[in-house]
């Protein structure tokens, strides 16, 4: 696959309307799992290169959610990138 295909996914995290649906805060949420805000908000504005795990795991438990709660994958074309 190229390069420029891959450019064209995106992996998309709800974790605006997980914490919205269950009445939590970020700052609740990275308490519960035992990461930073900063880290948390990272990934909650789509800026994340990854995750682990381990982190994902503990987010799932304490939204009481599955991974695909939390992120979806979609193709997109290049102006929905535009528009982010």
């Amino acid at each position: 696959m190229s390069a420029e295909a891959n450019e064209n996914r995106a992996i998309h995290v709800h974790l605006d309307r997980l914490l919205a649906e269950r009445g939590m805060t970020l700052t609740e949420l990275a308490a519960a799992v035992g990461v930073t805000n900063v880290n948390l908000s990272i990934l909650k504005n789509g800026r994340a290169k990854a995750i682990r795990f381990t982190t994902l795991t503990s987010i799932c438990h304490a939204l009481d959610c599955q991974p695909g709660d939390l992120l979806s994958y979609r193709e997109a074309d290049d102006s929905s990138f535009e528009s982010a």
